[in-house]
């Protein structure tokens, strides 16, 4: 494993609200697969995973795209949701168009948070398509963010199946949406309050097949820094089988100065979101 690093951003606010990022992410090929089909991006304002799917080189191909797309929206300054899914339209394309794509169900999932301003008032809006997942601590309690787009899910939704019956079952791989996928569907998103000691961790399915949420909940807990979790976490995962690539975000909290209770904000729930005005750079080291 390569060594992993806490990054850290500051964003003022108000004169007396200051929010500070820290934040660290890692990708494994894992101990059972030949390559690492999933990617990761990890720079202010935008924290994604995509979990690449496909014969041959396809996978890495749909994922890798997805996520040079999606940095070049970064790069620009303007992270919307409109940026991230023209970005997302543009992703597909190359995937179509890469010599080595094949017939065989190339594509890439998608999920994250960006940090966004509208009106003063911070927020997080999460994105997902396919079945990687946003995790949220808050209060020592962890909940899951996005919803899957798979099989399983719609079974589970419907009351077909029940939660431990899903575990094991024979159509736990199979997703009902992709980015790659002959029609793009946009992102789910909604929006999140920022908090005080929230954190998020962001994860492909290598990470959920080996360690469950109570797991999850545990290294975050014996592990301030967001290097230390991403690194234990991996290592649990790692020491469990390994049976999928394997890619972490760890994103943390930290605001200080007068802010409200969150009581009467529109942030101060999980909310669909429809649009976003863009962040603002702020200082970056």
């Amino acid at each position: 494993m390569s060594e992993t690093t806490t990054h850290t951003h500051r964003v003022a606010v108000t004169d007396r609200d200051e929010i500070t990022l820290t934040w660290a992410g890692v990708t494994d090929t894992g101990l059972r697969r030949d390559n690492n089909q999933d990617a990761f991006l990890a720079e202010y304002p935008l924290f994604v995973v995509a979990d690449g799917m496909g014969g041959h080189a396809g996978g890495e191909i749909a994922s890798q795209s997805t996520v040079a797309r999606l940095k070049s929206v970064v790069e620009s300054g303007e992270v919307t949701t409109g940026a991230i899914e023209d970005a997302l339209v543009r992703a597909v394309e190359d995937i179509a168009s890469h010599p080595d794509t094949t017939d065989e169900g190339t594509g890439t999932t998608l999920t994250g948070v960006f940090f966004d301003i509208v009106e003063d008032e911070p927020r997080w809006v999460s994105l997902n398509i396919g079945d990687s997942r946003v995790y949220l601590l808050r209060e020592q309690r962890l909940v899951q963010v996005t919803t899957d787009h798979s099989v399983v899910q719609e079974l589970i939704s419907s009351g077909r199946l029940s939660p431990e019956e899903a575990e094991g079952h024979p159509y736990s791989n199979v997703i009902t949406r992709a980015v790659g996928a002959s029609e793009l569907t946009p992102p789910d998103y909604l929006g999140i309050e920022v908090l005080d000691g929230d954190r998020f961790v962001i994860c492909s399915d290598g990470l959920t097949k080996e360690l469950t949420d109570y797991g999850i909940q545990h290294f975050l807990r014996e592990h301030e820094e967001p290097a230390e979790a991403v690194d234990a976490m991996l290592a649990a995962a790692l020491e469990n089988g390994g049976r999928d690539n394997v890619t972490l975000i760890v994103v943390q909290v930290e605001r200080t100065g007068e802010t409200d209770d969150g009581s009467d904000a529109d942030t101060a729930r999980i909310t669909t979101v429809e649009d976003s005005s863009s962040t603002s750079d702020e200082d970056d080291r």
